[in-house]
């Protein structure tokens, strides 16, 4: 059995961005992406990233801000829909409306300066084919009590800074297609 049939999946690693965006892409979408100036042609402009999320390529996570953020993916199925945990629920911040993310050869997720042919660092999602639905959740982490060093800095069990929900995309459903993650009153 497939472990997305019948139970959850989960990948986590923290991904870095100097761009102040991050993205769960799929890497045929960018195999064209082989230097500099095919990257500019294809995710330079907002008007090109829009064409990308429109078509199912490219997720968003648009934080306007630089840095190295822990990054959870939870992947369910029809039968077993993945949700945030308690906890997670305890300290949500902020949540994207649902993206469309279409699958052909998994998905990666990387600063938005890495997606290309030869991604830099990310987080590599073995994501069956298929339409899936994806919500972002910003999560304050540094809320929870016993969860950081003297230095501020996590401690193993420690909640991620995003986590991210891939479902099947319902057949009628709409998506969101802002480049803008999240709701402008939380940004």
């Amino acid at each position: 059995m497939c472990p997305w049939q019948g139970e959850f999946v989960e990948f986590s690693e923290a991904v870095a961005s100097g761009a102040g965006m991050f993205g769960l892409w799929s890497p045929p979408a960018f195999r064209g992406v082989v230097d500099y100036g095919t990257w500019e042609a294809e995710l330079l402009e907002d008007q090109d990233i829009d064409r990308h999320i429109r078509s199912g390529a490219f997720v968003p996570i648009n934080i306007h801000s630089d840095g190295e953020f822990q990054f959870l993916v939870r992947i369910g199925s029809a039968g077993l829909p993945a949700a945030l945990t308690v906890r997670e629920r305890a300290y949500l911040v902020v949540a994207s409306e649902p993206y469309l993310f279409v699958a052909t050869d998994g998905a990666l997720l990387s600063g938005i300066e890495h997606a290309g042919a030869k991604p830099g660092p990310a987080l590599r999602v073995p994501l069956p084919p298929g339409r899936w639905q994806v919500c972002i959740f910003l999560l304050d982490w540094t809320a929870e009590p016993g969860r950081q060093d003297g230095e501020g800095a996590p401690l193993p069990g420690a909640l991620p800074d995003f986590t991210l929900l891939l479902n099947p995309a319902p057949p009628t459903a709409v998506f969101r297609t802002s480049i803008e993650t999240f709701p402008r009153a939380m940004r």
